[in-house]
């Protein structure tokens, strides 16, 4: 999760820093800044901030003077409790400073190294990330060929059981789970990637989707979020985004995950069903294929995983994940090529195990009888 740096530890390494930012001038002082400086004192007085600033004075010369402040965020549960949550409200905090008239200007936007050493990147544009390669086929390829020749052979169930095992071996509890299920709960249904915001990324007037129902299934996910925050004893290790194009299979058959997200835990009902989903996408246009193809992989996604894993409230905790999902591959900026058809099968199902209030996977078959 990260800590912020201590006054002690990160002195000298903010004198250098500032001596290069502001050649000719010499630290007088550096002090703490409380959260409330007694402005607003008594009943009204504010207890906690996003972090604890240091005020620093420093001196020209020439007897020129300047004063900063240097802050750095802290976690809290506020939406602050992983890294890239503080590392994103400073980003937006430089550039909102510099846009808005009247406001303390920005001088330097950067990060703490391991070695407390202070790098700026205040001209920099948009952050990289580089990550090693994996050879291989991407799972997906699998799930096309099944969509072209309706059959799962047994490499597809082999393929299928190592995923599965996979996800038992990742799903180990996390303990104490403080408020990082309540975050991940909350992520499910309110943010960008969200149901919120994958049904604010649909087109107007999607067939099969209207705004009505649309407005309807994130409301039953709403209600689904006050029945799940309590539920922190689920949290455990996961991957979030768990599907088919995140998944290659190199040398040996071994799966190699990519674009792991979302604070790697929460509740394993997020990865089973961001996989399932695609045995009924992939199906929903193509009925034929579901009977020899696709249908043996989604029973036996959910047989072997119950079989492997004592859960046994997964099903039940399933749906609003389920929506979510269904509420991805049904967005047309997504999949632009589904059927209207097939998207009103998708929701419709989803809309069902919302309000069944579990997912059984049986209720696939109704969607191909």
């Amino acid at each position: 999760m990260g800590a912020a740096p201590t006054i002690a530890r990160l002195e000298p390494r903010l004198r250098e820093h500032l001596a290069r930012l502001f050649p000719g001038h010499r630290v007088l002082s550096i002090e703490p800044l409380a959260p409330d400086t007694g402005a607003t004192a008594g009943a009204t007085q504010k207890a906690a901030g996003y972090g604890l600033p240091l005020r620093v004075v420093l001196a020209g010369d020439r007897g020129s003077r300047i004063e900063l402040v240097w802050r750095v965020a802290s976690a809290n549960e506020f939406g602050h409790d992983r890294r890239a949550d503080r590392a994103a409200s400073a980003i937006q905090a430089f550039e909102d400073f510099q846009a808005t008239p009247g406001h303390v200007a920005p001088i330097d936007l950067g990060v703490v190294a391991r070695d407390g050493s202070l790098r700026s990147i205040r001209d920099a544009d948009e952050l990289y990330l580089i990550t090693g390669f994996a050879p291989g086929t991407i799972y997906a390829d699998d799930l096309r060929r099944v969509a072209h020749t309706g059959v799962a052979t047994a490499t597809d169930v082999a393929r299928l059981d190592a995923l599965v095992d996979n996800l038992v071996a990742l799903h180990t509890p996390i303990a104490p789970p403080g408020t990082r299920y309540r975050r991940a709960i909350r992520d499910l249904v309110g943010t960008g990637e969200g149901v919120f915001g994958i049904i604010d990324g649909y087109p107007p007037a999607v067939p099969g989707a209207t705004a009505l129902r649309l407005h309807e299934l994130e409301q039953l996910c709403t209600t689904w979020r006050w029945r799940l925050r309590d539920r922190d004893a689920r949290l455990t290790r996961t991957h979030g985004d768990f599907h088919p194009f995140n998944i290659v299979f190199g040398p040996g058959d071994v799966p190699t995950l990519l674009d792991a997200s979302r604070g790697g835990c929460g509740d394993p009902a997020d990865d089973l069903t961001a996989m399932a989903i695609n045995f009924v996408l992939f199906a929903i246009d193509r009925p034929v294929t579901w009977t020899a193809g696709f249908a043996p992989l989604w029973h036996r996604w959910w047989r072997r995983y119950l079989d492997r894993r004592d859960d046994p409230e997964v099903l039940d905790v399933a749906p609003p994940f389920f929506a979510w999902r269904a509420l991805v591959v049904a967005n047309p900026v997504f999949y632009p090529n589904l059927s209207a058809h097939g998207r009103d099968l998708l929701l419709g199902f989803a809309e069902d195990v919302l309000r069944a209030g579990t997912l059984d996977p049986d209720w696939a078959e109704d969607l191909f009888a």
